[in-house]
């Protein structure tokens, strides 16, 4: 294992930093308990002149507990459910997936 691989274990092995989640491929069937941190960044959205300000959730799962998450997965954590809406990407060290969660309509 090298230094990133044991930096990325340790950040989601923190209590501050990640939570205990349900991934569910597909959104369905029992899941596998996985660690995810998230991050709610605001996205700008240009029409025309005007700018509109969206909320965002980003969802960060280890490659070794998803191996290959996907459009239409719902995780679940804090009692909330979210599924992935858009192309799941990975990381440079291909250590981590970041994908793009809502609630599910």
């Amino acid at each position: 294992m090298d230094a990133f691989a044991v930096a990325t274990d340790a950040l989601f092995a923190d209590q501050n930093i990640a939570v205990d989640a349900i991934w569910r491929a597909g959104g369905a069937g029992p899941g596998t308990a996985v660690r995810v941190v998230t991050r709610r960044p605001d996205q700008v959205i240009g029409f025309g002149d005007s700018r509109a300000v969206l909320p965002t959730l980003l969802i960060n799962v280890r490659r070794s507990e998803v191996a290959e998450p996907a459009s239409g997965d719902t995780v679940e954590f804090g009692g909330d459910l979210f599924e992935v809406i858009a192309a799941p990407v990975i990381d440079s060290v291909r250590l981590v997936w970041t994908c793009e969660g809502a609630s599910p309509a």
